[in-house]
């Protein structure tokens, strides 16, 4: 996590996450952590020093146990928001990745359950999965 000071002296933490974004049959791959009531976009917190594709990597294994293709990541957009279930002044960035895989999805680590949805329901989802979704709704990679 990083750390912001404005010119107010207002300190403003960003949590800078990685994520995938993987759509099947017009429905978006979304996971539940333990103890969490909103579904999150698979990915997590860098790690000091890896990059964002040896993020996205470490992070699906750790979370799907399934293991992205390299080769076939794409970056597909940056997305902020208020940060859920944090203080006030704090925001999430997430910066997105598509990306082909091996194995089956399962959940793992951290992760209770693993769903796919439309649009229709996003607001089961984080404040900044919901504007992820909205964009892929309106683009047309999602249904309602």
């Amino acid at each position: 996590m990083s750390l912001i000071v404005s010119k107010t002296d207002t300190c403003v933490a960003t949590i800078d996450k990685v994520a995938w974004i993987q759509v099947e049959n017009n429905r978006l791959l979304s996971t539940r952590s333990r103890g969490k009531k909103v579904f999150y976009v698979p990915g997590g917190k860098r790690e000091a020093f890896e990059t964002d594709l040896e993020t996205l990597i470490r992070e699906i294994g750790e979370e799907l146990s399934v293991r992205i293709a390299p080769a076939s990541a794409r970056y597909f957009g940056t997305f902020s928001s208020k940060a859920d279930g944090m203080p006030d002044g704090t925001t999430v960035k997430m910066t997105c990745f598509t990306g082909e895989f091996e194995g089956r999805i399962v959940a793992s680590s951290e992760i209770q359950e693993v769903a796919w949805f439309t649009y229709r329901e996003h607001l089961r989802c984080s404040a900044v999965d919901q504007i992820i979704m909205h964009h892929l709704f309106s683009n047309g990679v999602i249904s309602y």
